[in-house]
């Protein structure tokens, strides 16, 4: 493969901690010391960063293609500057055995960027009887987890989490107590009880996440928590960290940027597990991202159709799309002053690729050429309808955002964008 060199760049190196002018070269799909290049493309001052890496993409194959392909979750995907995408395994029927994670990779060869899968943890997401995790890994799973399926079988999950220990295998906890969330809608509250919906408690967020981190400091397993969404929870959180397990936490781009006013008049596109919180919960959260203590943060993409938003707030489906409003959604945080560009980078690119072990999220030589170029500071409105995505349910539609990608790489070919960076 030729050379590349990308020239007047404002380079995002999120294991530098740096935002800098310069240059960056690629070859044969890797990124490259200094040389010469086939090819030139002026960056014209915009951002050039590696590629995201979005942990928890739900794909709707096998079983709800109708809702989204892996050649749609792609498309979408390499819009959004997210060049590797780690779907969910809450398929029908769940990805727990090795051939349907084998189906699930033929599958993904439609997609034009990366694609690592999760397992379930349990057997259905029944969370009765574990999978066969040793052949799932060899299979390809870079992880295990039920998703919003809580196993609430304590004796269940400690020997999944134990056995998971001896595997080397890295286990991906919801932290929610099944019983107090059951049925709600949306977090407890006046405005939940203005609107006359069933709300659940943050508390049950605290105790699901106190539960499973006694879990893992008896058993010693790597944990990750996939959405972390409420302060009540950040104690918890800190007392793990300084008790040295094996942890990492998560939150998603909606929590970070959205909060349950933005539901207003029963608004189902804003309907998600966990429900959106209070500002002092998104505030708290945002500042803890940027602290360091929350280490991933993605997308949560659950696309829905129409059929499924269309129905009273309380029957309405849960979820929302994400991959193409990652990038933009998060640079709002940018533009408030609530976090850097590269501490932000490391939170979508850096941290998941490193908790996963996959190469990516750096700009370091020998890399792979994963990469996005984007203008931070464009505005546009949003309109869902020009979405790659099959489903179009959005929070952000209509909103005005700022951050256009301009181009995505992935092993240096470009799955995104015109041409050159002129367009």
């Amino acid at each position: 493969m030729a050379a590349t060199l990308f020239t007047n760049a404002r380079l995002i190196d999120p294991v530098a901690g740096t935002d800098t002018r310069g240059e960056l070269r690629i070859e044969n799909g890797r990124i490259a010391a200094a040389g010469p290049a086939a090819e030139v493309i002026d960056c014209r001052g915009r951002c050039l960063a590696p590629g995201l890496v979005d942990v928890g993409v739900k794909v709707g194959e096998p079983g709800e293609r109708h809702k989204e392909s892996f050649r749609t979750a792609g498309a979408a995907a390499a819009a959004g500057g997210v060049t590797t995408i780690v779907c969910r395994p809450d398929t029908q029927p769940p990805i727990d055995s090795p051939e349907m994670l084998d189906q699930a990779r033929a599958r993904a060869a439609d997609a034009p960027v990366r694609v690592r899968h999760m397992a379930a943890l349990t057997r259905g997401r029944a969370g009765r009887e574990m999978v066969e995790i040793g052949f799932l890994m060899d299979a390809g799973a870079v992880a295990f987890t039920d998703g919003t399926h809580v196993t609430a079988d304590t004796k269940v999950l400690t020997r999944c989490l134990t056995y998971a220990r001896s595997m080397g295998a890295l286990v991906i906890g919801h932290p929610q107590d099944p019983g107090l969330s059951a049925g709600a809608a949306m977090t407890s509250g006046k405005f939940a009880s203005l609107r006359g919906l069933p709300g659940v408690s943050p508390l049950a967020e605290r105790l699901g996440l106190e539960r499973d981190l006694a879990l893992v400091e008896a058993t010693g397993a790597r944990w990750h928590a996939d959405q972390i969404t409420s302060a009540t929870a950040l104690p918890a959180l800190r007392r793990a960290r300084d008790a040295g397990l094996d942890t990492t936490f998560g939150t998603s781009i909606h929590h970070l940027t959205l909060n349950l006013m933005d539901v207003a008049d029963y608004r189902t596109f804003f309907k998600l597990v966990p429900p959106l919180r209070e500002e002092t919960d998104r505030i708290a959260i945002a500042e803890a991202l940027a602290a360091g203590e929350i280490d991933i943060v993605s997308s949560m993409h659950t696309p829905q159709d129409e059929e499924s938003k269309r129905r009273p707030f309380e029957e309405a489906a849960p979820g929302a799309v994400g991959l193409e409003t990652l990038l933009p959604a998060a640079l709002r945080l940018v533009h408030a002053d609530m976090i850097d560009l590269p501490t932000l980078w490391r939170a979508m690119s850096t941290a998941p690729a490193r908790r996963l072990g996959l190469e990516g999220g750096t700009l370091a030589p020998g890399a792979p050429a994963d990469l996005v170029l984007f203008d931070p500071d464009a505005p546009f409105v949003l309109d869902r309808w020009t979405m790659a995505s099959k489903s179009k349910n959005t929070p952000f539609d209509g909103a005005r955002m700022q951050g256009r990608v301009h181009g995505t790489w992935v092993g240096g070919t470009r799955v995104h964008g015109e041409a050159t960076a002129h367009a």
